[in-house]
């Protein structure tokens, strides 16, 4: 059977590309017409740039016909979540409120995969301002999973997911707030990574909350995943939380061996909420990385409980103070009919936001009202730094934090708007990198029922060295490379 284009890795093509065996038309020709015969049920994109591809797919032949160099992402067809903006292209966060705005500027991570020479396929669907665990808020469509149609990809980033993993795209950038790279990256059966807070700039992202945002890759595999990080990372001077360090090659060290590497297990994360399919997979995991050498002890994150309370009163404050701005005065949708200044920014607000969003606003805001501040907000930024020092005291002894990146397989499409609370469960696991700030990549371990199962593995501040080295290891050593029959 002949193997299309777009089954191949990034890293195959590039090398493909770079030794003339192929061209990057023809790549980006077998990726357009992947996007043509299953875009209908998967439904990942908002926005296609088939112009803008085809031009910077010819201008990287013509370079290499010439013998000119080209960038470490030369003739490779990448996708971009649509709240990270991107100069003369739509950017709408999948929200009624944005749905005609075109950023007069680009996000500093774009700007570097395009200095990279990565073509660009287009916009992403997510969650509205990315907030969500399926994908199932955006005001314009659904995205469905490319391994069961009838199931969420996850969120809010699942369109960069789903795209990814059904050839649409070689890879793709997503924002992760409390886990929405590594939950959907999980569901659809590809590696997410959430960078270190301060690695890779937020310029250009359009903020759901300031403390607890980020920018990383959706990939194939875990070699891809170091190719885009190699690219995305650097201070920026146009983000205040951008932070200097000197450049790691992150595929120097990626095949290196793990022997007497220390994992900690925290019990925490294996309870009763955990899924038996899910919990079966990562004890054969960890059966895996002992097998590699590896020391695994259970250890105890005692704060861990508190994560999930303590992300929701923080994430929806800064979610009420992000998103005032968004008022029908400067940009966006306005209202029509109004009589006064006050009822045009409340009829904006009103009809451009949708219920989640609402929701959120108003919790957000009511965190932050009267002594409530005192009351909640100030106190679950001390439970914050709890979490921070239980990572700490763990990361003193051991390499890598082994956990779920999901308690289950991906759940039916419609489910999860229904049950809010089961939702949040689902979400417990990845939320306590977020507040702490530090590195987590999702992988796949296993399947339940045909469905792809993540395990999410968690590094010291800017340690992601050792946490692809670590997932490269188990991806190198099982056999989990299987695609979704679309």
């Amino acid at each position: 059977m002949k193997l299309e284009l777009y089954n191949l890795s990034m890293y195959e093509i590039k090398k493909k590309i770079e030794k003339k065996e192929i061209k990057a038309v023809e790549v980006l020709e077998s990726t357009l017409k992947r996007i043509e015969s299953v875009e209908d049920k998967v439904q990942s994109y908002l926005t296609l740039t088939k112009d803008i591809a085809f031009c910077k797919a010819n201008e990287i032949d013509k370079r290499i016909a010439n013998n000119e160099a080209i960038g470490e992402l030369g003739g490779i067809p990448m996708a971009i979540k649509d709240n990270i903006c991107t100069e003369e292209i739509l950017t709408t966060c999948a929200s009624k409120m944005l749905h005609n705005f075109v950023p007069p500027y680009s996000a500093t991570v774009y700007e570097k995969l395009l200095m990279e020479d990565g073509v660009m396929l287009g916009k992403t669907n997510m969650d509205e301002f990315a907030m969500g665990s399926s994908t199932e808020s955006s005001f314009h469509k659904k995205t469905r999973n490319p391994w069961d149609i009838s199931k969420v990809p996850g969120g809010s980033s699942g369109g960069s997911a789903s795209a990814v993993a059904a050839g649409e795209a070689f890879f793709a950038l997503g924002s992760d707030t409390g886990g929405s790279i590594r939950q959907p990256a999980a569901f659809c059966g590809v590696v997410g990574l959430k960078p270190t807070y301060g690695l890779v700039s937020r310029y250009g992202l359009v903020a759901m909350a300031n403390s607890l945002d980020h920018i990383g890759p959706i990939t194939k595999d875990v070699t891809d995943c170091a190719l885009v990080l190699n690219a995305i990372i650097g201070y920026d001077s146009k983000d205040g939380t951008s932070i200097k360090r000197d450049k790691i090659d992150y595929l120097k060290t990626l095949n290196g061996e793990i022997k007497g590497l220390r994992i900690a297990i925290p019990r925490e994360y294996f309870d009763e909420n955990l899924s038996e399919p899910v919990r079966k997979a990562l004890i054969e995991a960890i059966q895996v990385f002992e097998n590699l050498g590896a020391v695994c002890e259970e250890v105890s994150l005692p704060n861990t409980k508190y994560a999930m309370a303590v992300y929701y009163i923080i994430s929806q404050t800064e979610v009420s103070l992000a998103l005032a701005r968004f008022d029908g005065i400067r940009y966006g949708h306005r209202a029509l009919n109004y009589r006064n200044i006050e009822e045009l920014v409340k009829y904006t607000r009103s009809e451009g936001f949708g219920p989640e969003v609402k929701t959120r606003i108003v919790l957000g805001t009511h965190w932050l009202s009267g002594d409530n501040y005192k009351e909640y907000y100030q106190k679950a930024n001390e439970v914050r730094k709890l979490i921070r020092l239980d990572f700490n005291n763990i990361f003193s002894n051991y390499d890598v934090v082994l956990t779920p990146t999901s308690a289950t397989a991906a759940f039916e499409l419609g489910s999860s708007q229904e049950k809010s609370l089961a939702r949040q469960k689902i979400d417990k696991y990845t939320v306590a990198a977020n507040l702490a700030g530090i590195p987590a990549i999702s992988i796949p371990c296993g399947f339940d029922k045909g469905l792809p199962i993540g395990m999410q593995l968690m590094g010291k501040n800017f340690d992601e060295e050792t946490l692809l080295r670590v997932a490269r290891a188990f991806e190198r050593n099982t056999s989990l490379d299987h695609k979704p029959s679309l």
